[in-house]
Formats: C-alpha cells, structure tokens, sequence
C-alpha cells in the first residue's frame, strides 16, 4: 500500500479505493478503504454499515425482479434487487453485522431518459429495494434518488460516512 508522508516523522496510509461494479457487490471491514460505484443512472446503490462491528457493504443492482431471468440471476445475483440485497445481507450477518446496527442509505433509482420513461427501471428498482429492507425491518436512514443525474456513491469505512457526487457537487448522506 501507498505510504503519504504528511509531516516529518508522520506516515499515513492513503485510502483504498474498492469499485463496485454494476450487478457487483462488495464488503470490508477494512476502516481503510473507501466503497465507490459510478453512474447510478436507473441503477440503485446501496450502502449498509454496521459501525458497531466496522463492516460495510455497497451493491449497484441494474433491474428489480430476479423473475424476469432465473437463470441470469443464478449467475449474477447482484444484477437484481430482490436476489443481490438478499445475498448481501446474508454475506453481511455471516461476516458478524448484527441487523440492528445497520445504516442504510440508497442513490440513483433515477430516470436518465426522462420522467416520461417507458419501463421505468428506476422507479421500480426503489420500490422494490424499499419493500425488501422494510420487511426486513431496515429503514434507509438517507437518500438521494429520482431525478435524471447520474450519481457516484461512496462509502468511507473510517467513519461510515455515505457521499453523493452529482454534477460535481458531492454531498453527505
């Protein structure tokens, strides 16, 4: 890892930057590293945080409903919302994060096109990741969702701090 010397006799270690791709998900509890997916268009981010436990998870799911292609879905769970959070909470409470502490925060669920989009992909990508966390008993703590940006979000591990980057205007969950 890069070593930044900011004072004489000081070396700090520089952030890790861990990408998720789209239909990806990732986790750390590294307090290092920085979670970033770009270009959350119709897409929907989602960042979960348990600061008890220090792990923190972001997944950048495409479509809602895994029932549009089992099979895809068997191959890439994190495509979709309804397979990708199920599997990302899973590998969560297998990693030691306890549902009670979880911090959730969602961007993107946008309409890139316009409002007047035909399938509306981003409309329902949040309505189904908003049923999932509820019946899950999961409140999204912040958001920033609608519209036709795109976004980048990031999930810095040091503190658990969620950020938005937009039009460049990059701001706090």
């Amino acid at each position: 890892m890069t070593q930044v010397v900011e004072r004489p006799g000081q070396v700090l270690r520089s952030k890790r930057s861990i990408c998720v791709d789209i239909s990806d998900m990732k986790m750390t509890c590294n307090r290092e590293d920085v979670l970033v997916t770009y270009s959350l268009g119709s897409c929907v981010g989602l960042t979960l945080y348990d600061p008890l436990a220090g792990i923190g998870a972001m997944i950048h799911c495409m479509l809602p409903m895994s029932k549009i292609d089992p099979e895809k879905a068997r191959l890439k769970p994190y495509m979709f919302v309804d397979t990708g959070v199920a599997a990302m909470l899973h590998d969560m409470y297998q990693a030691g994060a306890k549902r009670q502490n979880l911090i959730a925060k969602v961007a993107g669920a946008g309409s890139p096109l316009g409002r007047e989009e035909t399938f509306r992909i981003g409309q329902r990508n949040y309505t189904i990741l908003r049923k999932f966390l509820w019946k899950n008993n999961i409140l999204i703590a912040k958001e920033d969702v609608g519209g036709t940006k795109a976004r980048t979000l990031y999930l810095h591990m040091a503190d658990g701090r969620t950020t938005v980057k937009s039009e460049g205007q990059e701001v706090e969950l």
